[in-house]
């Protein structure tokens, strides 16, 4: 029996231990990579300057064509991430003001990201290496449900979001595999081929959102002029009161839902081709900073 708790024993330290190098080797890959995707793009940069910063979901990396104004004098990147939510927009441009970027405009696309105060994991596990670097990240995190685990038990994270930061990535990271996020200046272009033509937003309710609040904050704080927008929906979409909503809780949130009207502009219900992309990046140059030029 003795020896028996022994190799247990050892089995644990062993184990324990094999789990400690594992979480450092991960982790110190990914603290020398700046070319996979735009958190490590930011993460692992140095200050920049920018005039215009653009923040949101898939309808904000989709939405604005930084092209159109770079050709107005604008230094631009859209920090736009398929799938995000506030949480995640939140944390980065608190990382890029830690990092101290300068930086005169935000853009930030509100609208449907409004509804929660959740984090998406299958984005914000690309902050999850850093976790131990960053008193940042760490405090985002630290009202999460898992954040003990993710916190406190080595290689925890890296086993739990393979599919974001396990082995492949790793891998493609050591590789030094490029990757499209970073292209075009962080724009997305879609195509004309349609998806989902529809959307129901009825049972979808704005709140006051703490990321977005925190937003407000940062700007207001480091005197960035901050942009909020509702980005358009296609014709067929029952709910659409949803918007108006948003503009009694956030009346500074500028509706431009239905800016660019007409399906052939649309890839999807919720998403613009990048012809209606480019429209309606024309209308928010023209809006915002046609006078300042």
């Amino acid at each position: 029996m003795k020896k028996f708790i022994g190799f247990v024993a050892v089995l644990i330290v062993t184990t324990g231990l094999l789990l400690v190098v594992l979480d450092l080797l991960y982790t110190q890959v990914y603290l020398h990579s700046s070319q996979r995707g735009k958190i490590d793009y930011v993460y692992n940069s140095k200050a920049r300057n920018y005039d215009v910063v653009i923040l949101g979901s898939s309808r904000a990396n989709n939405h604005f064509v930084p092209q159109l104004f770079e050709e107005k004098g604008l230094k631009t990147f859209n920090f736009g991430m398929s799938g995000g939510h506030l949480f995640e927009a939140d944390l980065l441009l608190k990382l890029m003001i830690e990092r101290k970027y300068s930086i005169k405009n935000v853009i930030i696309e509100t609208d449907l990201n409004l509804s929660n105060e959740k984090r998406a994991d299958g984005i914000s596990a690309k902050f999850l290496p850093y976790i131990h670097d960053s008193e940042t990240i760490e405090q985002q995190f630290s009202g999460e449900p898992d954040f003990i685990e993710l916190y406190y038990i080595p290689f925890y994270r890296y086993v739990e979001f393979d599919n974001q930061i396990g082995f492949r990535e790793l891998y493609n990271t050591m590789r030094k595999e490029p990757t499209s996020y970073l292209t075009n200046q962080g724009y997305h272009a879609l195509a004309n081929k349609k998806g989902r033509m529809k959307n129901d937003l009825t049972n979808l309710k704005p709140i006051h959102n703490k990321y977005y609040e925190g937003i407000k904050r940062i700007c207001a704080e480091n005197h960035i002029n901050l942009i909020a927008v509702m980005t358009p929906m296609c014709t067929n979409v029952k709910g659409m009161d949803y918007f108006e909503k948003v503009n009694s809780i956030y009346p500074e949130i500028h509706n431009y839902e239905n800016a660019v009207e007409g399906d052939q502009y649309f890839s999807s219900c919720g998403h613009m081709n990048d012809a209606g992309a480019r429209l309606f990046s024309t209308r928010i140059i023209q809006d915002f900073f046609s006078k300042k030029q």
